[in-house]
């Protein structure tokens, strides 16, 4: 038999009730533990610091127990205990080397010490150090004789470790998590020649065009070539739960940038083409910081996530895709989604999201306008106004369905409903969608009703192998119009958009990611004469985007992206634009 197993077995059970080595400073006496139970509801509640319990002073080694002056040596088992605490140093006082007690040392306190001596004694024979056959006797002794205090005190504290143990497992504290993203953008749009964009005002993207009294045809002005721009976009996200379940989400962003190509586009389409989503202010004024996102989200069962908020981010929930998401997909406002959905980028509503089963999902959505980047004081934001409120234009209806037939294919098909606030008589420009961006009048320059429309969406993504994947969308629109002047016909703006691309994971490295993309952003099927801004001469507008995403380490990445824009503004006899950006960006 091992020396370490004869030790325990000429020990009674023993449960230490600290940790080894430390003898309980504060005295507590026989009475005191009989009065308190370890496992009642009061156990603990006249101990409100960690100061109350051990005192201001630091603890130090003693090498004697007559150091200890409240300690009264007239027994055997007092010398016996000192002579092992001077041998190995295994009870600790105050540096006044006092337990600040005035009594005489109780059998339970003796215990305590005792149960150090103990558990001193049996790590050095589990460590193969040499302990007398003397002091063993003498330890064996004197647990023998201080069996009923020994047993009694780890039975406490055994319940008293349960309850912390319990406590440990099902505790949860108010936590608040801090995420961020900040991009860099170095971006230039080239153009053989001027041009042509559909305006009001020769400087302004966003000033609608007026139409010429003889040929009923929009103002249109000349454009040159942009300068280069280097410019930032931070978004900083705060997630805070209450239970470990459920989430309030705050997101701050903050940017300056103006992209070069927003120089060379027709009325109300600002940040649309040749606009790399990252190239923006993010507000309406350059680096004000602004709220983008303020929702809570829950789960009353696991399989249903229920979303509820002043400012619901519906690109959270509509419309994802794997290969562009403008983080390391294909990343221009045109390419990272549909043009045709939505004008409540972000809005005040909820969000249903139920995950029926593992290879299907369901979600739906109502959102009233409520966007990080309109000007209130203009009248946009229409859901926190008191005149116009939450269920009045502009607003959304949204319903998607997700499916997964195979392993690493996704197909999704988006019905959105929208009720467009005509802002100055026109729709359209940023809350446009499905026109979709542009403006649109009577077809005469008068203007038009609070316009609703309907837009579905079919959108895929499949990953063929570990290197290869394609991906596409297809998006039908239309807007209704209903003129001010009953004269003046009705009718709509039908629109189509068509994206279609492939996608290389792991090019040349692992995580990286390479994207070719083709897209028509927006194909007039009818209604072209309602269009203040977008119609052109009758041309298409489609382009081509190449981008790679390449992790520098896990924090920091470079994304290179090439956009080519053929017919821009849906003239076919403008030249065509070049656009390029190398964005540095960093995740923490």
């Amino acid at each position: 038999m091992s020396k370490i197993e004869l030790f325990k077995n000429s020990l009674l059970p023993v449960v230490c009730i600290f940790s080894a080595g430390l003898l309980v400073p504060k005295v507590v006496n026989a009475d005191d533990l009989s009065q308190t139970e370890f496992g009642g509801k009061d156990a603990m509640s006249n101990v409100t610091s960690v100061s109350q319990l051990l005192g201001k002073e630091a603890m130090s080694q003693v090498s004697s127990v007559s150091q200890l002056k409240d300690v009264q040596p007239t027994d055997w088992a007092y010398q016996a205990l000192r002579s092992l605490v001077e041998q190995y140093g295994c009870i600790v006082g105050y540096p006044d080397r006092t337990f600040r007690g005035n009594r005489a040392m109780s059998r339970w306190e003796f215990a305590a010490g005792l149960n150090a001596c103990i558990n001193s004694l049996e790590r050095l024979l589990q460590e193969n150090i040499a302990v007398a056959k003397a002091d063993i006797d003498k330890l064996t002794r004197l647990a023998k004789e201080f069996e009923t205090e020994l047993a009694v005190l780890g039975t406490r504290i055994e319940n008293l470790e349960n309850r912390v143990a319990y406590l440990e497992d099902h505790q949860f504290s108010t936590t608040t998590k801090l995420t961020g993203q900040t991009f860099f953008n170095l971006t230039g749009a080239f153009v053989d020649g001027s041009v042509k964009a559909e305006r009001g005002v020769a400087s302004s993207p966003f000033a609608p065009p007026r139409r010429n009294p003889t040929t009923n045809l929009p103002s249109v002005v000349e454009r040159e070539q942009p300068q280069v721009t280097l410019s930032y976009y931070t978004l900083l996200t705060l997630t805070t739960s209450f239970n470990g379940k459920d989430a309030l989400v705050t997101q701050l962003n903050a940017g300056n940038g103006d992209s070069p190509a927003n120089q060379l586009v027709s009325a109300g389409y600002y940040n649309s083409w040749g606009v790399p989503y990252t190239d923006q202010t993010g507000a309406p004024t350059a680096n004000d910081v602004v709220i983008r996102e303020l929702f809570y989200s829950f789960r009353p069962v696991d399989s249903l996530q229920v979303v509820i908020g002043p400012r619901v981010n519906f690109y959270r929930y509509f419309d994802n895709n794997r290969f562009t998401f403008f983080v390391n997909g294909a990343g221009s406002f045109n390419s990272s989604g549909s043009t045709l959905v939505s004008p409540i980028d972000r809005g005040s509503g909820f969000v249903l999201a139920w995950n029926i089963t593992k290879q299907l999902k369901w979600t739906v959505s109502y959102l009233g306008e409520s966007n990080e980047f309109l000007n209130t004081a203009f009248g946009y934001n229409t859901a926190n106004n008191p005149k116009v409120g939450l269920f009045n234009p502009s607003n959304i209806i949204a319903t998607e369905i997700g499916v997964s037939p195979i392993k690493n294919m996704n197909l999704r098909f988006l019905y959105m409903r929208s009720n467009n606030k005509a802002y100055n008589g026109f729709v359209g420009g940023a809350v446009g969608e499905p026109l979709p961006y542009g403006y649109a009048d009577d077809g005469f320059g008068g203007n038009i009703k609070d316009a609703p429309g309907d837009a579905v969406v079919f959108n895929f993504d499949w990953l063929i192998t570990r290197r290869f994947g394609i991906f596409g969308r297809y998006s039908y629109g239309a807007t209704y119009i209903y003129p001010i002047d009953k004269s003046r016909e009705s009718g709509q703006v039908s629109v189509q958009s068509i994206q279609a691309g492939l996608a290389f994971p792991d090019l040349f490295k692992e995580g990286t990611l390479g994207v070719l993309s083709f897209l028509i952003p927006q194909d007039y099927i009818s209604g072209r004469r309602y269009l203040l801004s977008g119609r052109g001469n009758g041309g298409t507008q489609y382009e081509i985007e190449a981008s790679y995403f390449y992790p520098i380490t896990k924090n920091i990445a470079v994304v290179p992206s090439f956009y080519t824009i053929f017919n821009p503004n849906n003239f076919d006899d403008n030249p065509t634009v070049f656009v390029g950006n190398l964005r540095t960006q960093f995740t923490f």
